[in-house]
Formats: C-alpha cells, structure tokens, sequence
C-alpha cells in the first residue's frame, strides 16, 4: 500500500515506515504529525484518487529530527569576460518517519 500526498508544494510517494525528507516545519524529535492533503492512495485491491484530495484520508507521521543538506554550489563562467560567480546552498529539512496510511 502506498498514497502520494502534498507538502510545501511537492509531491511525495510514500509507503509505511518510508523516511521522508521534507521541507523545514520547526518540530520537535519525536512529535507526531498528520497531512490531509493525500492526492491517492493504491492499495493491493483498488485504487482512491482524490478530486483534488482523498476524503477521510490521511497520514499519520513522526519527527525523527532536522537538519541541513549538503552544499550544493552553483558556478557561472563567462569565457573572455572576466565574470564569474559563485554561489552556495543549503537547503533546510526535516526527516519524517511514515507510521500509518490510513484510508
């Protein structure tokens, strides 16, 4: 069994007990959270697809921490312009452990 839901504008496909890296909530370790925005959930027998979401669904989750991400660096050279930049980021996430898709 497996749904897809909507967080922070992404689309995440996720089964039970999945880790999921989404964007930075400020949660506390180990609080539990719910999203209601499940797009659809696929089970062995039928398939729900939600117009635009799945009534009666949702997910049940818990915080594992956060953190940041590695460094990703973004580098523009111009050829026989003398310009150049450089640029660095870090994107913010907090790690989620999937508990239960209920449907």
């Amino acid at each position: 069994m497996y749904a897809v839901f909507k967080n922070g504008g992404k689309q995440y496909k996720v089964q039970e007990n999945n880790i999921v890296l989404l964007d930075k909530m400020s949660l506390e370790p180990k609080s539990k959270i719910t999203f209601e925005e499940i797009l659809m959930i696929c089970s062995d027998s039928d398939i729900k697809i939600g117009a635009p979401f799945v009534r009666g669904a949702k997910i049940e989750a818990e915080v594992i921490n956060e953190g940041r991400g590695r460094k990703v660096i973004t580098f523009k050279k111009r050829r026989r312009k003398d310009s150049k930049t450089k640029r660095g980021f870090r994107r913010d996430f907090t790690r989620v452990r999937i508990l239960k898709i209920v449907g």
